[in-house]
């Protein structure tokens, strides 16, 4: 199963669960794309504001409401996981209306296939040079297994040489943890990387926890900023993928 964690406020977009993509709001989107994934049985919106709970009941979604107090989403996540028998529990990011299911299918495969497996996620291959660049963009750098070494805003890895083939890989803020699992991540402190490059990721590694990296063909577009949501609104309003 999965669960959306949906925070209303926003230091860079307020209220963005609830903005409008084309006469619904985005969590809408992101849940409806959830829901289309075959690995999934059944998905939920945890918040912890009202208009985000009521948002998402007016459109027939499953919503509970949880603690303000939580630091990241998966801490919202194992809330609820913790009510739940779930082997595995699947982290949707509530910013990202464009996200293909095939990623949640891939990602929870992963697991089933290698059950020593405590986390998964995804990453695709960045095209646009703007992109290694931003700070926006979160960068993944892995072993040859796939298995994660480093999770970056930076412009990882580095390139001494023009002449190097290298491959940069962005992260998809998606997450299949065993629910076990989770529910000890999220009681863990925060660490120095995690609380530096504020990626909460990064403490799973911190740990010594393995992190394995699924890479997808497709792409998606989270929405952070106001031009992010512009992107979203322009690439949703196209017949290929509305």
């Amino acid at each position: 199963m999965a669960v959306i964690p949906a925070r209303f406020s926003s230091t860079r977009l307020p209220g963005k669960p609830l903005a409008d993509i084309h006469g619904r709001p985005m969590i809408e989107h992101v849940y409806r794309r959830a829901s289309e994934a075959r690995a999934l049985s059944r998905v939920i919106v945890a918040t912890d504001d009202l208009r985000v709970f009521e948002a998402v009941r007016a459109f027939g979604g499953e919503v509970v409401m949880t603690s303000p107090d939580h630091r990241t989403g998966s801490e919202r996540v194992a809330e609820v996981a913790a009510q739940l028998a779930d082997a595995l529990i699947v982290n949707v990011q509530g910013d990202e209306p464009t996200l293909a299911p095939a990623m949640i299918d891939d990602a929870v495969q992963a697991c089933l296939d290698d059950p020593s497996l405590v986390m998964s996620t995804v990453r695709y291959r960045i095209t646009d040079p703007a992109e290694i660049a931003s700070p926006a963009v979160v960068k993944v750098v892995t072993d040859l297994r796939g298995r994660a070494l480093y999770f970056t805003r930076a412009a990882v890895p580095f390139l001494r040489d023009p002449g190097t083939p290298v491959t940069w890989y962005k992260h998809v803020g998606l997450y299949v943890y065993r629910r076990d699992f989770l529910l000890a991540f999220a009681a863990l402190p925060p660490t120095p990387l995690e609380l530096s490059e504020s990626l909460e990721q990064l403490r799973a590694l911190e740990h010594g926890y393995a992190i394995m990296t699924v890479e997808s063909r497709h792409e998606a577009l989270g929405v952070d900023t106001p031009d992010d949501l512009e992107r979203v609104r322009r690439l949703l309003a196209t017949p290929a993928t509305s």
